[in-house]
């Protein structure tokens, strides 16, 4: 295991370096022709896993990783949460998913399918070669068919949130030749099949890893759960309990016997300096090269403030909607109100401070650039850092972005070195506490709710107050006086309605993984993706004009349509195996 270990060390390293050097590594594919002697050896089958990894962030997508990356930040834009950003212009294909224009033509949709099948691919390849590897112990085969298979069920996991009914591509149906196709129908539910992916994988990996990056038994577990827990609710929102309380089994596992606990700042889940910490169960590992100032983590590179030091692109901006959504009252969220009226994005002329003085969620501030406020320790947040303010408003994402210490310069310096923060234990809490409300557990669902507030309402991760120099580029931080009027407190009342327990566990799910390309796809697994966003349309249509007289259909925008291209491609002797979505 060890000299394994050791392989693995080197191919990364490699591919990192390579990275930063040149784009042929990113445009050549990961699991490209090969012969059977190239690959039949345990370098090579490590080199072929190693692809595998790539594709978690469109690695060997031609390039445009940002169409496929895991982060999904681009689908992300038809939730609340996020705004397409930038200018009218840029990317209309973005425009069309923000406006629930979904069409199977769409380059956004159709390289989402190329990448995850790119990676099942993959996967396979590394299943198939390894069976015909002679010099390796079966206990080395084992760890890497359960790291593939680890690996198969994300990228299937993340095909069946895009897809109504995409299709399960296996080892044996795996064609060496047609990477990119897929000749299987799409006429299975394939839930079943992710879950036994990762059950076998859970049984054999590890507790722990040597190398940062490979997945453990933990990890697979907590995919699992989050598999079971994506199954909880049917189209209308109607509790599934059989998979709430599988779900729950596992969850229970992870929070008691894990060895994961909760990093004291909420910020800690988002810094560079601070990757694979305590709380981290798998990430998805970027780094920047020392020789070029790139990094690998080009999923995420059009996702930057318009403005100096990034200099591109301006792409997705945050909701006027999710601002609000902070906003507190006596610590505690306005479920039912937040929306009633805006946190306004004005500064004192002089200062050029926030002058908004209501009470906020401290998280905001870790979660949305808004003017008057320090944005990640590089400068306070103006309404410069947008592209088109009239078009997308005043506010930008910055979760993923790198602070300044871990900044790359020179090349595309304005990419991020942040890791993908895939599987935490915040996440692990909250989707308990979902269970929980389904199973009857209210004060056990309150309990887990409020560590995480507990957590965020530590004063030591608030953002800190700046004041500005003579130059755009200086500021003074106030250590120890908030940037803002923060208060969060706990629920103390016990919870006893089941419907309140839910929007609460809901709206904290909201608040803490605002941003991370989940939200999209946490209405669709509630069922209630249409009043959430048709509520949203009518509220956000007010600042951004384009929004106006759009719609989000019930039973057809919480998937996309399966790519048209796709289905060309996946044609046996003339007739396509895979058949669209009824309804598109």
């Amino acid at each position: 295991m060890k000299k394994r270990n050791l392989i693995f060390t080197a191919l990364l390293t490699i591919m990192v370096f390579v990275t930063g050097c040149s784009d042929e590594f990113l445009t050549r594919e990961p699991q490209g022709s090969f012969s059977e002697g190239d690959v039949a050896t345990p370098e090579g089958v490590e080199g072929l896993l190693l692809g595998a990894y790539n594709m978690l962030s469109g690695g060997g997508l031609e390039g445009q990783t940002w169409h496929s990356d895991i982060h999904a930040w681009v689908f992300n834009i038809a939730s609340d949460d996020a705004l397409k950003g930038t200018d009218a212009g840029d990317q209309p294909e973005q425009s069309f998913i923000e406006a629930y224009d979904f069409q199977s033509f769409n380059i956004h949709i159709r390289d989402k399918w190329r990448g995850l099948y790119k990676g099942v691919a993959a996967t396979n390849n590394v299943i198939n070669t390894v069976a015909v590897v002679e010099d390796i112990s079966e206990a080395d085969k084992a760890q890497i068919i359960a790291e593939a298979r680890f690996l198969r069920g994300l990228f299937h996991f993340e095909a069946r949130k895009m897809w109504r009914m995409p299709t399960y591509v296996s080892d044996a149906d795996f064609v060496l030749n047609d990477l990119e196709s897929t000749k299987v129908p799409n006429d299975r539910e394939i839930w079943p099949l992710i879950e036994a992916d990762l059950e076998a994988a859970a049984a054999v990996l590890p507790a722990s890893q040597s190398d940062v990056g490979r997945p453990t038994s933990w990890a697979a577990k907590a995919f699992l759960a989050k598999a079971k827990i994506y199954q909880g609710f049917d189209a209308s929102g109607t509790p599934n309990i059989a998979k709430m309380g599988e779900a729950k089994v596992i969850l229970d596992d992870i929070v008691d016997n894990g060895p994961f606990t909760l990093v004291d700042k909420f910020e800690d889940n988002f810094l560079v300096a601070t990757r694979n910490n305590a709380e981290s169960i798998f990430e998805v590992q970027f780094a920047i090269s020392s020789a070029s100032g790139d990094n690998s983590n080009r999923g995420i590179g059009l996702a930057h403030p318009y403005t100096d030091p990034w200099g591109c692109c301006g792409f997705y901006q945050a909701s006027q909607n999710l601002v609000n959504a902070y906003k507190t009252e006596n610590g505690l969220p306005m479920l039912d109100t937040f929306d009633d009226a805006d946190v306004p994005a004005d500064v004192d002329e002089t200062t050029t401070l926030s002058t908004y003085t209501g009470t906020l969620d401290p998280r905001l501030d870790h979660t949305v650039g808004r003017p008057g406020i320090l944005y990640k320790n590089f400068k306070i947040y103006q309404t410069d850092f947008v592209r088109d303010l009239s078009y997308a408003g005043p506010f930008f994402s910055m979760k993923h972005v790198a602070e300044p210490e871990a900044f790359g310069q020179g090349g595309w310096g304005n990419l991020s070195a942040n890791n993908y923060r895939y599987m935490r234990l915040d996440m692990i809490y909250l989707w308990l506490a979902e269970a929980e409300v389904e199973l009857g557990d209210l004060e056990r669902a309150r309990e887990l709710v409020n560590l995480i507030r507990t957590r965020a309402a530590n004063a030591d991760g608030f953002v800190p107050r700046a004041v500005q120099g003579a130059e755009r580029n200086d500021f003074t931080v106030e250590a120890g006086t908030p940037a803002a009027n923060y208060d969060i407190a706990t629920y103390d009342t016990a919870w006893t309605d089941p419907v309140e327990a839910r929007k609460a566990v809901r709206f904290e799910t909201r608040l803490e993984f605002a941003m991370e390309g989940h939200r999209f796809f946490d209405l669709q697994r509630w069922g209630v993706s249409a009043e959430v966003l048709n509520a949203y349309i009518a509220s956000e249509s007010e600042h951004r004009s384009y929004l106006v007289g759009k719609t989000f259909t019930a039973g057809k925008h919480e998937y996309f349509p399966i790519p048209i291209e796709a289905i060309d491609r996946s044609a046996v002797e003339g007739q396509p195996t895979l058949t669209q979505d009824p309804a598109y």
